[in-house]
């Protein structure tokens, strides 16, 4: 993206210029959420990767945005994203 400029050829007195736009490339994922059982009580890790490291990720649960807590973990390293659900119960299915 940063090469987005207009570039010019000279030759003499003679000139052509062009301009050049770079678009971003989409984030997109490269190993998404599988689907997870477990028993009641136990920690459950849920985790996916994405194509960037720094782009942004947010967990939902029907529909509402979850955040840390002491139910929930959140973190990212690099392309991988992870929430850890701290003992398990049946509604959190």
């Amino acid at each position: 993206k940063s090469d987005s400029d207009t570039y010019t050829c000279d030759i003499g007195d003679a000139q052509s210029r062009a301009k050049l736009v770079v678009q971003e490339k989409p984030c997109i994922f490269t190993k998404e959420l599988t689907d997870t059982e477990v028993t009641e009580g136990e920690d459950v890790i849920l985790h996916c990767e994405t194509s960037k490291s720094d782009s942004p990720v947010k967990w939902y649960k029907d529909g509402k945005n979850l955040r840390n807590s002491s139910k929930y973990n959140i973190s990212r390293s690099g392309f991988e994203a992870k929430l850890v659900f701290h003992r398990a119960e049946e509604r959190d299915s």
